[in-house]
């Protein structure tokens, strides 16, 4: 339904008071579009979003996307999920909801406005893998019944219904798979390994190690991650994905405790805890396909990343301080 008097787009960002979804907020309305923000608030929240009050390209709307949504539209990004462990282990039956009923919503939505959506699906799809780096074309190897399944294959239910309305109704989708992201934003108790180091670090209590420390993982900076969101959803008919979004470039978690200490001045130890049920040991992304249809690649490098996460933390921290004296 684009309006042909200008070129402004009205945008619907699902989850957009959350982490990724209020950076995607600020990209589109910095790009002259209009964007309503739908957020239940389970995990996002209003000071993400409160530098964006005054602009009057910018709507919130508290809904929970698990139930059906009437408004009219040119472009639905479906960010809503809770997306760390933590989070969607708390009410995993509403964590599963989220992914697969809120998929069906924003797809009905979709298919009654005739317009593009865009699912932030994740590499969690790939469950512990047995291959990597990981391409788009792996299947994946994912407990069905495990702790973290909740996500896990909500997220791939959440894929199927995407590429079945595409097939069978003719539905224009996008769908990106998100590997380990991270920058200002981030919840400071979301149990995600940058914001659990940080935060430790910060506190001057011990760094949790969980294993032995040798799992990997690869970390896209919030803002590369943004623009290859909306790089995708800017192709034309012919693109549906999946698509890996993220950072190529592994590290131990031993590694990335080590960035931590050193740029925070920080000497606290490092302590060993049981490796969680189900929780991979590799995470790497092919992201052959991002290159070559998107022309992406991140551009931020870890150590950059990580000094801008950590300001932002010093801050939170102090503001929470505060708050509680």
């Amino acid at each position: 339904m684009t309006r042909l008097y200008d070129s402004r787009k009205r945008i619907l960002v699902t989850g957009g008071a959350g982490f990724l979804g209020s950076h995607l907020c600020d990209r589109l309305l910095a790009d002259g579009h209009e964007v309503i923000c739908l957020d239940n608030l389970f995990t996002g929240s209003k000071r993400n979003i409160a530098h964006l009050a005054a602009n009057p390209l910018f709507e919130f709307m508290r809904h929970d996307v698990t139930f059906p949504l009437f408004v009219e539209v040119d472009e639905i990004y479906n960010l809503a999920c809770p997306a760390s462990p933590v989070h969607y282990q708390h009410d995993p039956v509403q964590t599963t909801k989220t992914s697969v009923h809120g998929a069906i919503n924003m797809l009905g939505l979709a298919k009654r406005l005739k317009c593009k959506i865009f699912q932030a699906s994740t590499s969690e799809v790939y469950g512990d893998p047995s291959i990597s780096p990981q391409t788009e074309d792996y299947w994946g190897n994912v407990n069905p019944i495990g702790i973290r399944s909740c996500y896990d294959e909500g997220k791939r239910c959440a894929e199927t219904l995407f590429f079945d309305y595409h097939r069978q109704m003719g539905l224009q989708i996008k769908v990106a798979r998100i590997f380990n992201t991270y920058g200002p934003r981030m919840h400071h108790a979301d149990g995600r390994v940058v914001s659990n180091f940080i935060v430790q670090a910060l506190n001057d209590t011990p760094i949790t190690i969980y294993g032995d420390g040798s799992q990997t993982r690869s970390f896209c900076y919030v803002d590369d991650l943004i623009d290859g969101f909306v790089r995708l959803m800017d192709t034309d008919n012919t693109v549906s994905g999946p698509i890996n979004l993220g950072n190529p470039s592994e590290f131990s978690m031993i590694e990335l405790a080590e960035k931590v200490l050193a740029q925070t001045g920080s000497s606290v130890p490092m302590i060993n805890e049981p490796l969680p049920q189900d929780d991979p040991r590799q995470r790497r992304p092919d992201i052959t396909r991002a290159r070559k249809i998107l022309g992406w690649a991140p551009s931020i490098e870890l150590d950059q990343g990580l000094e801008r996460t950590i300001a932002y933390f010093r801050e939170r921290l102090k503001d929470l301080q505060s708050a509680a004296v």
